[in-house]
């Protein structure tokens, strides 16, 4: 179990030229009452994925409310990281080929972090399954525990659902991320949408000159239709659909295609999807696959920025950061109906949504052919991130929770 060391600061007071000093002195007055006291954030990966950027922006803010935070990441072999990717997808609904040593892998794991770590918290908040078995650490004396799940629980694999039950089930409550997540459990339940910065380096402003010099690295035309798709190399985000659905547009279009994205720590399964994802891409000089470093936001802001069209064709999905980002961007969105990205995605009205190839070529054609209703997709895209997908709503969230189990 290793403490990690988040990104640089960034002052809540910055976040007023964009949200209004009304809110920043809301979560100053919530926080109030909780100084002094302590939490702790607790995932598998420190770097790549959704949860590891959240927690990145979030435990500085945190701190900067006077609140002792500390975030501990899992440490774990390349065993361990399979059977939790088996066991993602599964509780995606994915098939799963039951092995009994899973378990007895999975449970070794989290007693060796167990053994290792601390759990002096008032208030531990546990993220993923990866993580769920920690709780055996619990006692009379180590406070509040809240199981935080960022994936779709709506078909979970009964076998292994039943088998994570049994830890989920002896948490205080449980946090979703849309309410058709959630599952019959015998605490409450909470709604907390996941977040972006709009300060990070992958959200903020670029200067144009940036966004050029980018595209000139990656041998990009700026002059004709950018699509893209930004996401970790995963089969649950379809990119083989994805240069499908684009060869479709391409027969009416002249337009490239961009699939940019790296891997996570704890997702051993990437490497082999990037190399699926070349030989379908082999032979076309307008898809540009390309596989970024977790330390190359900037790219990835300026990429999302010179977009003419930005695409998220998961199969299944938790929710689907890289829409809120695309949104923020003021970028027309095309985007599977599925997991938490409807809720981002209100058809016709911030984005587009599809449910297969043929339907996400069918929108991105009506897009670049009414550039107009693209435009006003964004300017409506933007508003709903700014209004409900913030890091600074989520703050707000958290405070709310910890000033209601510190009162119960």
């Amino acid at each position: 179990m290793t403490e990690v060391q988040v990104a640089s600061r960034v002052p809540l007071d910055d976040y007023a030229s964009l949200l209004g000093t009304g809110e920043i002195d809301e979560l100053r007055a919530l926080a109030k009452p909780l100084r002094g006291r302590s939490a702790q954030m607790v995932n598998s990966t420190a770097v790549g994925g959704g949860v590891a950027e959240i927690l990145n922006r979030l435990v500085p803010l945190t701190e900067e409310l006077d609140i002792k935070i500390r975030w501990d990441v899992m440490t774990g072999g390349n065993d361990f990281f399979e059977v939790t990717k088996a066991f993602h997808n599964a509780l995606h609904g994915g098939p799963y080929h039951s092995r009994s040593e899973d378990f007895d892998i999975f449970l070794a794991y989290n007693e060796q972090n167990r053994a290792r770590m601390a759990f002096d918290a008032e208030f531990t908040v546990i993220h993923d399954p990866q993580p769920a078995a920690l709780v055996d650490a619990r006692n009379d004396r180590s406070g509040h525990w809240i199981w935080r799940c960022h994936i779709d629980l709506s078909h979970p694999n009964s076998e292994v659902w039943n088998f994570l039950e049994r830890f989920v089930s002896r948490y205080d409550g449980a946090i979703f991320s849309s309410p058709e997540f959630s599952r019959q459990l015998p605490f409450p339940q909470y709604l907390f949408y996941p977040s972006i910065d709009p300060l990070s380096e992958k959200n903020r402003d670029l200067d144009p000159e940036f966004i050029a010099l980018v595209l000139s690295r990656f041998q990009i035309d700026p002059l004709r239709p950018i699509l893209t798709q930004i996401s970790r190399f995963d089969r649950l985000k379809d990119p083989v659909g994805v240069i499908r659905a684009y060869r479709i547009v391409k027969r009416y279009f002249d337009c490239q295609l961009v699939l940019a994205g790296g891997g996570a720590a704890d997702d051993p399964e990437g490497a082999g999807v990037l190399n699926d994802v070349r030989r379908e891409a082999h032979g076309d000089p307008d898809i540009y696959v390309l596989e970024l470093p977790t330390w190359a936001p900037l790219e990835v802001n300026a990429l999302q920025r010179a977009s003419t069209i930005v695409i998220q064709k998961s199969l299944r999905e938790g929710f689907g950061l890289t829409v809120a980002e695309a949104l923020w961007k003021k970028k027309p969105v095309v985007a599977s109906a599925v997991g938490g990205i409807p809720v981002q995605v209100i058809h016709k009205h911030t984005g587009m949504l599809a449910h297969s190839i043929e339907g996400t070529a069918y929108q991105i054609r009506f897009l670049l052919s009414h550039p107009e209703i693209a435009a006003k997709l964004g300017e409506n895209g933007h508003q709903h991130v700014k209004e409900n997908f913030l890091i600074t709503q989520n703050l707000k969230n958290y405070l709310v929770l910890f000033l209601t189990l510190a009162g119960s």
